[in-house]
């Protein structure tokens, strides 16, 4: 079978299976990168306002020519803003030059108390995160229903949130989160936390699919045999992969041939979906992104079993 292009998110809305990543894409690619990848095909573009970059990427849509209805556009409410989500949603919207998204996420479960130090990252005076461990996260989410039935986002989610603090979520929402974006490749499969989101209609998006920084996962000799074994890049089986799981998937690079050849997917069978779903068992797992915020997120590979602090 081929893979599916398209994915149907809980609102009847249609998601691309293959979008473009623009995290820790360096000042003066990005915009050439989200234009030539739009010229290319692309059709999702996924953003966050602690990238930096927002502004870049809003000019490299306009330079596409590509209509921005055609153009899936994601980004993502930053932690100092959880108390005031229009304002975060707005000086998002004013950087991409756009009057909505198709998708608005809250980054993560955390809420950072802006101060002197710093208006995104603050810190505290023993060098610790600025975090209000005493803000209810479903009070961000009430938010976020508003901003969706303004139209303002036609859908809304969330990002990096485990089962736990998902299933306190669940206690209060009224419009259910259209997608949790975490990290997601072959060493972190999270089976658990895929389950649970099935089960509630809630899409996964996969971000460093390819470990990130140095695609380090691409190395690995298990990957590299099943890319001989069809013919393809160690990148394309670790994209592929979540494709064929149902899964969005996020590449990131700012070069023109990496970003042609990150689009094309191909059909896996059973039997490489299952070693590759399989190598975190063996003794691979790793978590390649590990946030700083200092408490526990409810992930269990991260502090062992999953708790919520």
């Amino acid at each position: 079978m081929t893979p599916p292009t398209h994915f149907k998110l809980n609102t009847g809305a249609l998601i691309p299976a293959v979008g473009l990543g623009t995290w820790k894409s360096e000042p003066g690619a990005v915009a050439k990168a989200v234009a030539y990848a739009l010229k290319d095909g692309y059709r999702h573009i996924d953003a966050a306002l602690i990238y930096g970059n927002e502004s870049e990427v809003g000019q490299g849509i306009r330079d596409s020519g590509v209509p921005r209805e055609e153009i899936f556009i994601t980004s993502k409410l930053w932690n100092t803003d959880h108390p005031n989500v229009k304002e975060g949603l707005q000086k998002t919207l004013e950087a991409l030059d756009t009057d909505y998204l198709d998708l608005y996420l809250i980054h993560w479960p955390v809420r950072l108390v802006p101060n002197q130090t710093s208006a995104l990252l603050p810190v505290n005076p023993d060098g610790t995160r600025s975090v209000d461990r005493s803000w209810d996260q479903n009070e961000t989410w009430l938010q976020m229903e508003e901003i969706y039935r303004s139209g303002k986002s036609k859908a809304i989610g969330v990002a990096n949130w485990s089962v736990p603090y998902l299933e306190e979520l669940r206690k209060k929402w009224t419009v259910v989160p259209a997608v949790n974006q975490v990290e997601l490749h072959p060493f972190l499969p999270q089976h658990e936390l895929r389950e649970f989101c099935d089960k509630l209609g809630i899409l996964l998006e996969a971000y460093s699919p390819l470990g990130s920084t140095g695609a380090p996962i691409m190395s690995d000799p298990d990957i590299q045999q099943i890319a001989e074994k069809n013919g393809v890049s160690a990148a394309t089986i670790l994209i592929s992969y979540h494709v064929n799981k149902g899964v969005v998937v996020l590449p990131k690079s700012v070069t023109e041939k990496r970003i042609s050849s990150n689009k094309e997917v191909i059909s896996l069978s059973k039997e490489d979906l299952a070693a590759l779903d399989g190598l975190a068992a063996r003794g691979k797992a790793k978590r390649l992104n590990t946030p700083l915020w200092g408490f526990d997120l409810g992930f269990a590979d991260w502090y062992g079993p999953a708790k919520l602090q």
